[in-house]
């Protein structure tokens, strides 16, 4: 079945098939990067995510293009207040968006660019506007002229012919001659970063970024243009006007927006004050992998209404999800195979396919995964499952979570690696070491090291107190096997005992 989606363009649902051959152009507005970025806007880059992933998935090869917006008032504004650089001001809130993206497992695009090192090609799209009639000059700043563009709205199918100053339109503040117009080039203020052009100092508009940007990277014309709902007007309707101006060309094919992350009825955003950060929520005990399955698990065209209850739950079912492959790989079956589960299996893998390339149905697609677990589970409860079945099962759910990519269980050494949370009671291992214990309070032998903190926390380490557990339980040594049990569970770390072995978990 082919993918189908929601073009705002057209508004209806069009079957999707890139201009040219099997490589999709796709275009991605990154973040202003003037503070860390919060959930709100991750509900956005994970929904663009699954997108990618489900293209390739598909079959398709990406050319994909994320750009981060880091020369605006914003910025500006902001990197003064801090006595910083505009650069040293706007790496450090890129680099944390790149370790966000790390944590919540959002594949790398082909090309993420900056404002900042595309302003020749801004400044050259701006000049094909003035010279082709489409923009003008005043005190220093540029700006373009929406009367010479008569298809301005086709986005939004706005009819901005009675606009007034004050109206939700774009209101620079600078000199212009209609106020539906907007700009392109600013003219350079006292204290602000500036750059030398054919029209005078200044920094770049905030919607030319993105039409030189992208056509840079992707051409003229490319195929998806992705954002959150709130860009709809102005940027991207601006974006439009600007880029089929300078080249009387289509500029996108398919306009994909996904709707906002909602917090008690209203928007999450730092103007409002109701927003979280992911680093928000990882100091407050909850994993990377959590959030993206929240933030994945409602349609993109649908709101998403964020609660705490909402995370602890998305972390339940990704532990359901777990646990059940675990079983799938350790557990001992009857050999042989069943033709009711084989089918469950196919019939799981078809749904959530089918859901997907109905314009990315992300709750119908979890729905068919937890039918097939439900199916699963039953038939291994009741001894009903079969060796021959565990293929079956687990192709449908690697399939599936290479689009949702929840299962991987390494929250925790991504959170130690970019230092979001830190090996606990450190000095209390030294103590504990001068005493003759590791760092859970037990007693050292056997050549054990002594400062085991850091390797108690490791994926390793924890295995090593489970192999050491089983071998006190073969020996009948009960005692040493809860005295672990229970250390481990000091450490933050949960055993589940099972047919097909222990399995363990951190908090």
């Amino acid at each position: 079945m082919s993918l189908r989606l929601y073009n705002t363009l057209t508004r209806q649902v069009d079957e999707f098939q890139p201009l040219e051959g099997n490589t999709v152009r796709m275009y991605t507005c990154g973040p202003t990067v003037y503070d860390y970025a919060h959930i709100g806007n991750y509900r956005t880059f994970v929904f663009q995510d699954i997108l990618r992933r489900y293209l390739e998935y598909k079959g398709f090869q990406l050319r994909h293009v994320v750009n981060l917006t880091d020369v605006d008032d914003n910025t500006i504004r902001k990197s003064q207040a801090a006595g910083m650089p505009l650069r040293a001001y706007t790496d450090k809130y890129s680099a944390a968006f790149q370790i966000d993206r790390q944590l919540l497992n959002l594949e790398d695009p082909e090309f993420l660019v900056r404002a900042t090192e595309h302003i020749g090609e801004m400044v050259k799209l701006i000049q094909t506007l003035v010279d082709r009639g489409y923009a003008y000059a005043s005190d220093g700043s540029v700006y373009f002229k929406v009367a010479a563009f008569p298809h301005y709205g086709q986005l939004t199918q706005i009819d901005l012919s009675g606009a007034r100053a004050g109206a939700r339109v774009d209101t620079d503040k600078y000199d212009k001659n209609d106020v539906r117009d907007f700009v392109l080039w600013k003219a350079a203020k006292p204290g602000e970063p500036f750059w030398e052009t054919p029209f005078g100092p200044g920094r770049p508009g905030w919607h030319i970024e993105c039409s030189a940007m992208s056509m840079q990277y992707l051409g003229e014309t490319f195929d998806i243009h992705s954002g959150g709902s709130d860009l709809i007007f102005p940027h991207h309707e601006n974006e439009i006007a600007q880029s089929e101006a300078a080249t009387g060309k289509t500029f996108v094919k398919v306009w994909v927006h996904s709707e906002h992350l909602i917090v008690n009825g209203e928007k999450m955003s730092k103007s409002l004050g109701n927003f979280y950060t992911l680093r928000d929520l990882i100091a407050r005990g909850y994993k990377p992998s959590a959030v993206r399955y929240l933030l994945a698990s409602v349609p993109h065209r649908k709101p998403l209404n964020f609660t705490f209850d909402g995370v602890h739950q998305a972390q339940q079912s990704i532990d359901r999800l777990r646990n059940f492959r675990f079983r799938l790989t350790k557990e001992s079956f009857p050999a042989g195979t069943s033709t009711v589960l084989q089918a469950h299996a196919q019939e799981a893998r078809q749904k959530f396919e089918a859901a997907l390339d109905d314009n990315l149905n992300s709750a119908e697609a979890l729905g068919a995964i937890f039918d097939m677990v439900r199916d699963g589970n039953t038939a291994m409860d009741h001894g009903d499952f079969r060796d021959g079945d565990r293929g079956a099962f687990l192709d449908t759910l690697e399939r599936w979570d290479r689009v949702f990519a929840v299962l991987d269980d390494n929250d925790h050494a991504k959170l130690l690696k970019f230092g979001l949370i830190k090996p606990s009671a450190v000095a209390a291992a030294d103590s504990a070491a001068e005493a003759g214990k590791d760092a859970m309070g037990l007693e050292v032998g056997n050549g054990q090291p002594a400062s085991m903190l850091v390797e108690t926390l490791s994926d390793e380490a924890i295995e090593k107190l489970l192999a050491e557990r089983t071998g006190a339980r073969g020996h009948g040594n009960y005692a040493r096997s809860d005295e672990i049990r229970a250390s481990l569970l000091n450490a933050g770390v949960i055993l589940e005992d099972t047919k097909a072995g222990t399995r363990w978990k951190r908090k």
